[in-house]
């Protein structure tokens, strides 16, 4: 049979692929609004220990980078689906966990097998899509990819706070959490193809010299045939100057979301908000993120990547910044859709570009490696806020210290990157 590349080819995988990616945003979110809100009455956290309360975000990011990194080379072994699956079937006992738990080291626990979930389940739902497509739809794949994940995230986020309030917190995320993670693992199961051979067709395509778009990537140089994990991490992490310049923005660009997860539900619970309002003022953040991807990732494919990571580098901060400044809902609605537009600027053409310059013979790995990098950000960014608010005495202190970073990773972003899109800068 002759496997054939494109969304509308493959759109019956490619919808099974967006709902997969859709209910792990839904895994993510519903830990991102009611845990930290209630972090000190329900589960026992002091008030004022602000790096005990990053904690659960520096286990998940550090188990999540891990496992990226894990993730790609297993897919190019194993195969997509198998990955997939084993990383619904590592979540299942996460709701029964947050239920019983007795004390804050069990949330920081059951973060760990989600950090597992997410590091599997949300690598192989982009690598999949990015098999099944061509060349020229990769930034709106990516885009579509993480519009439907953070859209799941918002959804979540909302829905865990009617929940919290109609149910209790810990029963409310017990059947969110139980329904979510039971249909994902089901749908992997049953429905979703492994779509390694679409790989493995692209490869012959290349080696044939039939370049899908007529434009050569510049694939870095000197590069083996079949590259080892050791080789491929030294050409992610130093080697490559551009695949180190988006190494760096995706590890700093998730200190934002590390705020959000931690830090926004802490600062607007303290200004009397209640815990639906919450998780409405952060899903403007995650609707506008999710939503604004649909254009940015497309509009990569015709503008290119490089201005729009490193403009959304800039305006994230800025968002970040303007959210202590004010005061009411209205004011940090506006600053949680700023710092939305910013990261959907960033966010799927940092992993487009990375797509772009990596050949498909490793490509799972470098997408792998990427984000290694980029969600151990959560652990590194969760620390250095939890150490900026203790330093500082207060929680807006750990918003400064996120606003300053995406500044000066968003200049290295830009003196050390340059476009990747093959069209716009093809190979000699």
């Amino acid at each position: 049979m002759t496997l054939r590349h494109g969304i509308c080819a493959n759109r019956a995988q490619f919808g099974l692929q967006l709902l997969q990616v859709l209910l792990v945003g839904m895994a993510i979110g519903m830990m991102r609004n009611v845990v930290p809100a209630l972090a000190e009455t329900e589960f026992g956290v002091p008030r004022g220990s602000f790096v005990l309360l990053v904690a659960f975000v520096v286990a998940f990011g550090v188990v999540k980078g891990s496992l990226n990194f894990v993730a790609g080379r297993l897919a190019e072994r194993l195969g997509r689906q198998r990955v997939l699956l084993a990383g619904w079937l590592v979540a299942l006992p996460i709701p029964f966990m947050v239920y019983l738990a007795p004390n804050w080291a069990w949330v920081v626990a059951a973060t760990v097998l989600l950090g597992v979930n997410q590091g599997l389940t949300w690598s192989m739902t982009q690598t999949a899509k990015l098999d099944l497509t061509r060349a020229d739809q990769r930034g709106l794949v990516i885009g579509l990819n993480e519009f439907a994940g953070y859209l799941g995230v918002a959804i979540a986020g909302v829905a865990t706070g009617y929940l919290a309030t109609a149910l209790g917190p810990r029963e409310g995320l017990l059947w969110f959490g139980g329904v979510v993670i039971g249909l994902g693992a089901l749908l992997s199961a049953w429905a979703v193809a492994e779509t390694l051979p679409w790989a493995r067709a692209e490869l012959k395509a290349h080696a044939g010299g039939a370049a899908a778009t007529g434009h050569r990537p510049r694939y870095p140089e000197r590069v083996s045939a079949e590259p080892s994990t050791r080789e491929l991490f030294a050409l992610m992490s130093w080697r490559d100057r551009r695949l180190v310049a988006l190494c760096q923005a995706g590890l700093v660009e998730k200190f934002v979301d590390a705020l959000v997860w931690v830090f926004w539900p802490v600062f607007l619970h303290q200004r009397g908000v209640s815990l639906p309002g919450i998780g409405w003022i952060v899903g403007v953040y995650g609707f506008t993120w999710g939503a604004a991807q649909l254009a940015t990732g497309r509009l990569s494919d015709q503008w290119g990547r490089h201005a729009l990571n490193t403009g959304g580098m800039w305006l994230c901060g800025l968002g970040v910044a303007l959210m202590p400044l004010g005061d009411g809902v209205a004011w940090w609605s506006f600053a949680a859709a700023l710092a939305g537009l910013g990261m959907a600027m960033l966010y799927p053409n940092l992993s487009a570009a990375v797509a772009d310059i990596a050949h498909p013979n490793w490509r799972a790995s470098a997408i792998g490696i990427y984000r290694f990098w980029r969600d151990l950000g959560y652990g590194v960014g969760a620390l250095g806020l939890g150490l900026a608010a203790a330093w500082g005495g207060s929680v807006q202190a750990a918003f400064w210290f996120v606003a300053v970073a995406m500044g000066l990773s968003g200049a290295c972003l830009w003196a050390w990157g340059e476009e990747t899109h093959p069209r716009l800068n093809p190979a000699p």
